[in-house]
């Protein structure tokens, strides 16, 4: 391709999003920013490159947030977890960001103060969650022999009296830590006294195990994919192997722009939600891939975002799944509602790990944060019949891969259940 039509290409690759964009907003009733009662037309929202950002970045591409008469949203991406929660300290008005594609305790812990510095508290909201399943747990390619798949035994006297040896995550109790140390422990593994556990943002991780940073890793897609694609290692599980259907990444925003906006908070989840359901056709899934690996948004092949979407995964071992149900969901299952149950495993995980303390009281913050009262009404807002909403705040007990029952009415329970733990005194 010569310079001359690349640019003309660029050219009409950008005429064509803005003729969509003007359709979508051609589409609109006279007044839509009126209809919808929306008080601004922005919001400033961080993304990392991960698959289930896709909500975010299919409402922008679609031109969803314009529909609900929000089109000067933007999806702005951020370099790691620590970046987008520097930039919700900021807000919007500042230089930062509004709300954000985000891990599910990462609300609740800048709720806390536990992840700023001097315990600075940013009170925050979660309006959706984005997705359920699709991160994986990735092993280095010279480990294969150790049969170490979802079970992690055979790696323990492999592990065994070396100090050397680095597991990754990429924020510290975020959801890729509890899953690594979920899978580590359940094995006998300890987290924090058997291996050291290093954070690496999540676009690092491949690059990271390349030159040999770590030996296993916990992330979303499509960097699991990417590493077998590279033959670097294998996945040893996929997290929806762990506990089936478990909740992910949410849409968070700062409480304060949603106590500003609460009209424009359910414009941009009805945005969001109707992406989602988008998003979940397995029709959608190669226009999905072609959408996220352009080099605006992840720069990645789309082929390293394809085959897992589909739930085709090939774990790099020999094993191989063709449409699994464990593949990553954003309206299936109630994959979009945001059950408070949920985030109260999180938190009940965090204090499991001494990220937050005994005594925090987890009910009072799962009242304060999360909203499922306005994805409700954005829900219907987006032509969501109240038949295909569920019908209670709990799904109700939970059971993990190696026996355990996680009770929402007893948390406690799941704390005295675990051997393995490091609680704050």
């Amino acid at each position: 391709m010569t310079r001359t039509t690349a640019g003309l290409t660029r050219r009409n690759a950008l005429g064509a999003t803005a003729a969509l964009l003007t359709a979508a907003r051609l589409t609109l009733p006279r007044g839509a920013l009126a209809a919808t009662g929306a008080e601004t037309t922005k919001a400033t929202l961080g993304y990392i490159a991960l698959t289930d950002a896709a909500p975010l970045i299919v409402a922008k591409e679609r031109g969803l947030f314009a529909k609900y008469g929000m089109p000067d949203v933007e999806v702005v991406k951020q370099a790691s977890w620590g970046g987008t929660r520097d930039n919700l300290v900021l807000g919007g008005g500042a230089g930062g960001i509004d709300g954000a594609h985000i891990l599910t305790p990462m609300p609740y812990l800048l709720q806390a103060g536990k992840i700023v510095q001097n315990g600075q508290t940013v009170p925050m909201a979660i309006l959706a969650r984005l997705n359920v399943n699709g991160q994986g747990i990735s092993v280095a390619k010279s480990y294969l022999a150790s049969s170490a798949r979802l079970d992690v035994a055979p790696l323990k006297p492999i592990f065994a009296g070396k100090s050397d040896i680095k597991v990754a995550m990429t924020f510290r109790g975020g959801t890729h830590d509890l899953w690594l140390r979920y899978w580590l422990a359940a094995g006998g593994i300890d987290p924090d006294k058997d291996v050291q556990t290093i954070v690496v943002p999540p676009p690092q991780m491949v690059a990271n195990m390349k030159v040999g940073t770590m030996d296993a890793f916990c992330v979303g897609e499509p960097w699991n994919d990417q590493l077998v694609h590279q033959s670097l290692g294998y996945t040893a599980c996929v997290t929806g192997e762990i506990w089936k259907n478990h909740p992910e990444k949410s849409l968070g925003m700062r409480a304060d722009w949603v106590a500003k906006n609460p009209k424009a908070a359910e414009a941009l989840t009805a945005a969001v939600i109707e992406a989602q359901l988008w998003a979940d056709r397995l029709e959608n899934k190669e226009e999905l891939a072609a959408i996220l690996g352009k080099r605006a948004w992840f720069n990645v092949p789309p082929a390293d975002i394809l085959p897992r979407s589909k739930g085709d995964i090939d774990y790099g071992d020999g094993r191989h799944a063709a449409g699994s149900d464990l593949r990553m969901k954003f309206w299936a299952d109630h994959a979009s509602y945001p059950f408070q149950s949920h985030d109260l495993w999180f938190l009940t995980e965090d204090i499991r790990w001494g990220v937050l303390g005994q005594e925090t009281n987890t009910k009072a913050m799962v009242a304060a944060v999360n909203r499922e009262d306005i994805w409700r009404s954005a829900a219907t807002l987006a032509g969501v019949a109240a038949s295909d909403m569920p019908v209670g705040t709990s799904r109700g007990v939970e059971t993990f891969f190696d026996g355990k029952v996680f009770d929402p009415a007893n948390p406690a329970a799941w704390l005295a259940g675990q051997s393995i733990k490091k609680l704050q005194a």
